[in-house]
């Protein structure tokens, strides 16, 4: 047996099209368009990067784009009061504040500046206290991606042992509420395994899906996968540069190659996970438009 690769880039293509009708729908009907406002500070060359793709894609949907790049030495209060202008804006339906934030920045107080109607990463307490209570307006967008991609790839899902392994606040921890939940490409049941769990190779056994995202190169072993299962790899790890181009060498969390030999279907790393986070992005922003030309009427 050789797995199905799930490619997020294909995934991500047909949303991006749905995308671009609601983006045409909505400026005929309104003379709208979604606005993003996207924050970058300092010069991280990994954040850089990520933000740029993201810009783009937003230009390309035909959104109200701006990147506001920011020095790493900007106080606290100017960055709070650079969101609480975008708070006000009524042409910006989304905020997306770049992480990591310089040290002397309290991360935490920034995300929770943000307007949560405009929150469109979903990180806001607000926007996860929704998502708890099934009420999600932005759903965080990796495991929003992560869901998606089941849907898209007919993964069965209702009554399904799903083992998620690594408990963050930005992919973990949300997704097994999603999953856990009832509806449309969930009523799973669910296990969230993390760095003190006992015999986490006993748990990934168990899985029909199994979603790894513990920042560790090549965790998993193809011996810990039941056969058939569905493998979503949500690690990208740096672990060399190719000396011929200078990029940086890629790994996920599991060992692709022989992985691929016992699973069903499988991400790759690149071209997986990554696509589908920021199409998802792009489409709470869509969200966030429609949302507010209904509250003004």
């Amino acid at each position: 047996m050789t797995a199905e690769i799930l490619s997020g880039t294909a995934m991500r293509a047909a949303i991006l099209d749905e995308l671009r009708q609601e983006v045409a729908a909505m400026r005929e009907r309104h003379g709208k368009t979604p606005g993003l406002a996207t924050i970058l500070v300092g010069e991280n060359p990994a954040a850089v990067s990520y933000v740029t793709l993201k810009v783009r894609t937003a230009q390309d949907l035909g959104f109200h784009e701006i990147q506001d790049t920011r020095p790493e030495t900007i106080g606290e209060a100017d960055l709070l009061a650079l969101i609480a202008r975008y708070n006000a804006d009524p042409d910006i339906h989304g905020i997306l504040v770049q992480l990591p934030l310089p040290g002397h920045i309290d991360a935490e107080r920034v995300m929770q500046a943000i307007d949560p109607d405009k929150d469109v990463d979903g990180f806001h307490p607000l926007n996860l206290g929704r998502l708890v209570l099934h009420q999600a307006l932005f759903p965080p967008c990796t495991p929003a991606g992560i869901q998606e991609m089941l849907l898209r790839a007919n993964v069965p899902l209702a009554g399904a042992e799903v083992v998620v392994v690594g408990r963050s606040n930005i992919v973990g921890r949300p997704l097994s509420i999603m999953l856990g939940q009832k509806g449309r490409g969930a009523d799973a049941t669910v296990t969230l395994v993390h760095s003190r769990s006992l015999d986490v190779a006993a748990h990934c056994r168990r899985a029909d899906i199994l979603v790894v995202a513990a920042g560790v190169p090549h965790l998993v072993k193809a011996a810990w996968i039941k056969p058939g299962a569905t493998v979503i790899d949500v690690g990208v790890n740096r672990i060399g540069v190719n000396a011929a181009t200078g990029k940086a060498i890629l790994s996920g969390d599991v060992d692709f190659e022989k992985i691929r030999q016992v699973a069903g279907r499988i991400t790759p790393v690149p071209g997986g996970v990554g696509p589908m986070t920021i199409a998802l992005l792009m489409r709470n922003t869509v969200r966030a438009a429609w949302r507010h030309l209904a509250m003004a009427g």
